[in-house]
């Protein structure tokens, strides 16, 4: 069965060195590979998947691509795809979680290495990435009162309260808000589909051990105890993250950066990262590699790689089990009142969350050691929100830019 999938197989290999942009850039390569080329699915089909996929937690593009999969050869093939999809990216995404520190170091050394003036420019060209993608969402997902309501008072909340259970919180109080709404009435529900609940009792059921046992590793001082914390972590934001890899931000600035007695990562080097994935095909959460790698820099290289494929299973496998589960009751799950009029506050929260990690990220950026105000930053900012939202200019030639002149004028 596998063999006859080959073809398949191939072309979501291909897709995934060629797929820049984010979700948005994602979709309108799927439309040219899977509809128009291939012709895996129709147009409408896609879109309704895409459409399905972006109510669920985790990256909407990922779960997409499984879908299409999962239409041709169920899930057998749609785990291969996942693994096809996700791997270009985690490798090129770990790999640079080595690197990072071999321009950190190359350079007082008087090595041959990249200087670190190549990435001058990046930190503050990830915030312009943030505040882009934030504006778009702001455009599809804040169109009343209370919608806009809960985007500012999700703002306010992310930048006073420091604690990870904020953003879950924040969603669920959101969802309730926008069901107070009597205006918006879902179609008609469809005929109930018959449901696989083993996918949901294993989300549960690791999300349980994944937590049980990060504690008693801490708690009893177990060698590498950290590796179970970062797959709890992980894999509780691949659990709760809705808005894809942007969203996976401000979760991953508060428990690895600034978080006390807890910093793993500085606000520096998660920037960094986070600007270099821009110009990587595919998943923006193959960022996680890259973070699981940095975190486990301490311990040598063979924990480090151990580090970045911990993260990368932990952030895709929440949302591959709900996708698993979910989807047979799709039908029912778009015609539900309750959950239809949750999304909206749901969405509108995540546009919130989305502006108050650039708005903290920025403000890790904007001063220099002297405490003098970098304007530099700023006109990065500026010129890189600008050029995403006025300009066609693919985000990968952006961050090319920003890498060159970096480079040149320092």
């Amino acid at each position: 069965m596998i063999l006859r999938h080959v073809p398949f197989l191939k072309s979501v290999f291909l897709y995934s060195f060629t797929a820049f942009g984010g979700p948005q850039g994602h979709m309108g390569m799927m439309v040219k590979t899977f509809v128009q080329k291939r012709k895996d699915v129709t147009e409408d089909e896609l879109l309704e998947y895409n459409s399905f996929c972006a109510m669920l937690p985790g990256p909407s593009s990922t779960q997409t691509v499984m879908l299409i999969a999962l239409k041709r050869g169920g899930v057998p093939l749609a785990i291969l795809t996942l693994l096809l999809w996700v791997f270009p990216a985690a490798f090129i995404m770990g790999l640079f979680s080595f690197l990072i520190f071999y321009f950190d170091v190359g350079v007082l050394k008087g090595s041959k290495g990249v200087p670190i003036n190549l990435f001058y420019y990046i930190q503050p060209m990830s915030v312009g990435f943030v505040f882009y993608a934030a504006v778009r969402m702001m455009k599809t997902s804040v169109k009343y009162i209370a919608t806009a309501s809960i985007m500012l008072g999700s703002l306010v909340a992310s930048l006073f309260i420091n604690s990870p259970w904020v953003f879950p919180a924040l969603l669920l109080i959101s969802g309730t808000i926008s069901n107070f709404s009597n205006n918006r009435i879902p179609e008609p529900q469809h005929k109930p589909k018959k449901i696989n609940w083993m996918h949901l009792w294993l989300f549960a059921l690791l999300f349980l051990i994944a937590g049980v046992f990060s504690e008693v590793a801490k708690g009893n001082g177990w060698q590498h105890s950290l590796l179970y914390a970062l797959f709890e972590n992980f894999y509780r934001f691949g659990a709760i993250v809705f808005g894809g890899g942007q969203a996976l931000m401000p979760m991953m600035l508060y428990q690895f950066v600034s978080r006390p007695n807890s910093e793993l990562l500085t606000a520096g080097q998660l920037l960094t990262g986070y600007g270099i994935v821009q110009a990587v095909p595919g998943p923006v959460f193959s960022i996680c590699s890259y973070v699981g790698g940095v975190a486990m820099h301490p311990y040598g290289a063979f924990w480090q790689i151990v580090g970045c494929i911990t993260a990368t299973v932990a952030v895709f496998l929440p949302s591959t089990l709900l996708l698993f589960f979910l989807f047979p009751i799709y039908h029912n799950l778009k015609h539900h009142v309750i959950i239809f009029r949750a999304l909206e506050g749901i969405n509108a929260a995540i546009v919130g969350i989305i502006f108050a990690s650039g708005i903290i990220l920025f403000r890790s950026i904007a001063f220099d050691k002297m405490l003098a105000f970098e304007w530099s930053n700023l006109v990065v900012v500026i010129i890189t929100f600008s050029l995403l939202h006025f300009s066609k200019i693919p985000a990968p030639l952006i961050v090319l830019g920003w890498l060159l002149l970096g480079w040149s004028l320092h």
